[in-house]
């Protein structure tokens, strides 16, 4: 698929680039953590969260609100599955990386979603951005062979274990705290994502 950029206005419904945050000591940690040959995700490192800049992050990213640091490394080229969070996320390229996005309007009333509707968008090693909360988002894809390292910013608890709702229709795809996900049929989700991705899985290759 056609990968834009960033900086590009097209990204704009997304996200933007906060160009002006300090994150030398953050990425200086991001280099002690791994990269496998797969996808491995840590909600809160401890590495990460002893930095300086992740208290700034806080107070000033998140205005004041407890945030967790943690990071998405590895290898993948495809989209897999969707989710969303009631509030924006920061991502800090540690590497050049591509997210394939989409928005949230547009997920049907039955909660599936035409994965036609997404964009790539490469963000190059060093930039920071937020995702807002209307973006649809999954892992990044790696752009070199040596894989992907992505600083994720969320608010404290986001992505941890959370127990079983049924109290209205859209708690199907509450995956975990702060996690609404939509997963796709190749996407080799666990038994309890909500499958309803339409279309093609989309791979950047």
């Amino acid at each position: 698929m056609k990968v834009q950029n960033v900086a590009d206005k097209a990204f704009a419904p997304y996200g933007r680039i906060i160009a002006d945050f300090p994150c030398e000591d953050i990425l200086k940690a991001m280099e002690k953590t791994p990269v496998p040959d797969d996808v491995v995700y840590t909600a809160s490192d401890e590495g990460l969260e002893a930095c300086v800049n992740a208290k700034t992050a806080a107070e000033s990213l998140y205005g004041g609100m407890p945030v967790q640091l943690g990071y998405c490394n590895g290898h993948n080229k495809k989209l897999n599955a969707v989710e969303y969070h009631r509030d924006s996320e920061i991502n800090i390229a540690a590497d050049d990386l591509v997210l394939i996005l989409g928005k949230q309007q547009d997920i049907e009333d039955d909660f599936t979603y035409d994965t036609s509707n997404m964009e790539a968008f490469l963000v190059p090693a060093g930039t920071v951005i937020e995702v807002y909360a209307t973006t649809l988002h999954y892992a990044p894809c790696h752009v070199n062979d040596e894989g992907f390292r992505c600083v994720i910013i969320l608010p404290k608890n986001t992505n941890t274990d959370v127990e079983e709702r049924h109290v209205t229709a859209e708690d199907r795809l509450l995956l975990a705290r702060n996690k609404w996900l939509i997963g796709h049929p190749e996407g080799g989700l666990s038994e309890r994502a909500f499958i309803g991705l339409k279309g093609e899985n989309l791979s950047i290759d």
